[in-house]
């Protein structure tokens, strides 16, 4: 019973459920071990009943927690309502916040006797609302109590995007143009943008994590594991477009023609040999042309664009640029190197700093140029049109021996990772090898961490897409030498995470998309909708689950989401209709049924899809014509009422390969292979735009954007 009491004081579960009518108790010593993880002992039923009896004491002593929520127009949170009266309130606000008055204590006036008139004030009479920001608050109470907190004063939801429009879905690096080196890079993505927005009335691209990859040999090709969520990975630069490239003299540049014709022929193995994309070549020749072009001075203007970055970034790119410097000289593995360098603020480091500081110089101007080929993407997108222009994605956690967990050290929880417990779909459980943030250690901070990481992503973005969103809410961790069986789920405090959130959104005119597919957690996607959260649909998941059990009828779909036929862990549509993706599972030995069962279940499954379709009169040219399924499939998606409609790009030209399989490692060449068309042939971004299947495809969204901007009665052609 103590240790149910000390795990629910802290936010870790005893208990969950995989199914509305199935309980499942966690094992102790998972408890035990997650608590140990937050830093409270619970090894022994007397250490129990300490760290309890300190606990509770100090929850009971409490006046506030360390993060306060203020939701702008909304009534006061439960811990300033409940202040004593005669409590002095000041609000020291955020630097840089305009408009915001100079400090003035507040005093808490004591609650009327009776108020329950219809049109009693929301808030009491002594409160004055600050400014949107991340404030500190400080409270004295009469009898001498002292507090501060850290104040998150948000707005009530996060913008809507501009009006219901569609877009394309597409892994960067998977996008290759004649001109790439080897892999799609940032100047393929603002192109693929401006004839997106300016040909086919696209409102946006959305894109994998762009975020700094672990180095190494084989590099973790996965964009869902990266080194640092905070800095994107400079394997994306396009390198002709730096603008000292055009500056680089002999020898350097002989040198630069060389490399550019060593890019061309990975180019070439690629789209026309069939191997698969390199993105450790890729990163090699990227690097040698990177290592020349910064020995050009910058231009005054230049360099002075620079220091305004390094002032902006702070401490955290000086981190990472130590981080990246340091993995050249030891490897990635930080908790391998020399102990003094363990340590991001030790001495060893400190002397690091300046012994490696044209690499820790070199490292930083590979983030900046980045973070300026990301602005030119997102201007592009938006100069084409777009009304929400490029939608990045948010990885749910990072690697454990990235940049983040030595530069953030107190801020992860040890021994732990993340993944997602067993369900139905999959009895074993994932464990995805991402330690996660310590609740209490980001609430410590005001959520600092958290609140410069969306800081940056939202820097250059229209829309923010959050992978596995209800990691908001709650996260399934797995302590170290555990199955993912014997996790248990922590607890966030989603209030706070979502007001973080929110504010920097509003702060950035962007939307934000939560992937909510998957086991939810009941509320969440109400909470998600209330502050403006747009989730996921995909379309093969979309049925009246709680009656017939039938595909859920287009006007049945929310609005507030971003539909789509498929996503980079799913079969692509033509896949999906022709059952390729079976027999395909069948091969990497991923079924638990026989072929036969599998493939009857699943024709019996797009049976009664296209049977739907054809039903709604959206297959005028009947069964057994896959492109025309597909578009039948988009008109569909289109006739919902979901604000935005993404496009799978490899759907626009048949290609039948998944991007990624969960569940495969070497089986499989997850996160490696170009968009191909429907002969597995790969195609190029030129290739792509120009190509029939596409221009057939994209007609069907064309309609409906007719549909809503003719005259009153008008009829689209």
């Amino acid at each position: 019973m103590g240790l149910s009491r000390l795990a629910a004081l802290h936010g870790v579960a005893t208990s969950f459920s995989p199914s509305a009518d199935v309980t499942v108790s966690v094992p102790d010593d998972t408890v035990i071990a997650v608590l140990a993880a937050l830093g409270v002992d619970a090894a022994t039923p007397a250490e129990v009943g300490r760290s309890l009896a300190a606990a509770e004491s100090a929850a009971a002593s409490r006046l506030l927690p360390p993060t306060v929520v203020i939701w702008s127009g909304e009534p006061l949170p439960a811990p300033l309502a409940a202040l004593p009266p005669g409590a002095l309130l000041t609000v020291d606000p955020e630097p840089g916040t305009t408009g915001a008055p100079s400090p003035r204590p507040m005093r808490v006036l004591p609650a009327p006797a009776k108020d329950t008139a219809p049109d009693a004030p929301r808030t009491p009479s002594w409160w004055t609302e600050p400014p949107l920001g991340v404030h500190r608050l400080t409270v004295r109470t009469p009898d001498h109590h002292h507090v501060t907190a850290t104040l998150v004063v948000a707005p009530d939801r996060v913008p809507r995007p501009p009006a219901r429009t569609h877009g394309f879905l597409v892994q960067l690096y998977s996008m290759l143009s004649a001109r790439s080196w080897g892999m799609g890079d940032l100047a393929d993505l603002a192109d693929l943008a401006a004839w997106a927005g300016r040909t086919q009335g696209s409102g946006f691209i959305q894109v994998n994590p762009l975020h700094a990859a672990v180095p190494g040999s084989p590099t973790d090709p996965s964009p869902y594991r990266p080194s640092s969520r905070r800095f994107p990975d400079p394997v994306h630069l396009h390198i002709e477009s730096v603008p000292e490239y055009g500056h680089v003299t002999e020898p350097g540049r002989a040198a630069l023609d060389d490399l550019r014709q060593e890019a061309a022929a990975l180019r070439d193995d690629v789209l026309n040999k069939g191997a698969l994309i390199d993105r450790d070549a890729v990163w090699a020749l990227k690097k040698q042309a990177l290592e020349i072009v910064h020995e050009v001075p910058l231009s005054p203007g230049r360099r002075a664009a620079y220091c305004d970055f390094l002032a902006e970034q702070g401490q955290a790119l000086e981190d990472h640029a130590l981080w990246c410097a340091l993995a050249e000289v030891h490897g990635p593995e930080w908790r391998a190197w020399p102990e003094e360098l363990r340590d991001p603020r030790s001495p060893g480091s400190a002397r690091a700093r300046t012994d490696l500081l044209d690499r820790v110089d070199f490292h930083c101007r590979l983030a900046w140029l980045t973070d300026t080929q990301l602005a030119a993407a997102q201007s592009a997108a938006r100069e084409a049109g777009m009304a929400v222009g490029i939608v990045h994605d948010l990885a749910v956690g990072v690697h454990p021996d990235g940049a983040d967990t030595w530069a953030q050290q107190n801020a992860f929880a040890q021994g732990i990772s993340v993944g997602a417990p067993p369900d139905a779909f999959n009895a074993h459980g994932q464990d995805w090898g991402l330690p996660p943030w310590r609740p209490d250690a980001l609430a410590a901070s005001g959520y600092a961490p958290y609140r410069h990481l969306l800081r940056g992503l939202f820097a250059h973005a229209g829309a923010l897409r959050i992978d596995h969103v209800m990691g908001l809410f709650r996260l399934w961790w797995v302590p170290d030498g555990h199955p993912p069986t014997e996790g248990t789920y922590v607890s966030q405090d989603a209030e706070a995470m979502l007001a973080v959130l929110v504010l920097e959104a509003h702060r950035a005119g962007a939307v934000v998309i939560g992937e909510d597919l998957g086991t939810v957690e009941p509320g969440v996607r109400e909470a998600l909708a209330r502050r403006g959260v747009l989730g996921t649909s995909v379309l093969w998941f979309e049925r009246d689950w709680d009656g017939t059990g039938r595909p859920l009828a287009p006007g049945q779909w929310r609005q507030d989401c971003v539909a789509t036929a498929t996503t980079h862990d799913l079969p692509s549509t033509a896949a999906r209709l022709t059952g390729e993706h079976v027999t395909l599972r069948h091969r990497l030995g991923l079924l638990t049924r026989s072929l036969e069962q599998e493939l009857a279940e699943d024709a019996a499954d797009t049976a009664e899809w296209l049977g739907c379709l054809a039903r709604l009169r959206l297959l005028p040219e009947g069964e057994g014509d896959e492109e025309a399924a597909v578009r039948a499939v988009h008109r569909f998606l289109r006739s919902t009422p979901a604000r935005m409609v993404g496009v799978w790009l490899p759907d626009t030209v048949g290609d039948r390969r998944p991007q990624n399989i969960p569940g495969t490692w070497d089986q499989y060449p997850n996160w490696r292979l170009p968009v191909a068309d429907a002969e597995g042939h790969p195609v190029t971004l030129e290739d792509i735009t120009a190509s029939p299947r596409l221009h057939g495809l994209m007609a069907v969204l064309a309609e409906d954007r007719e549909a809503r901007t003719a005259p009153p009665g008008a009829r689209p052609s």
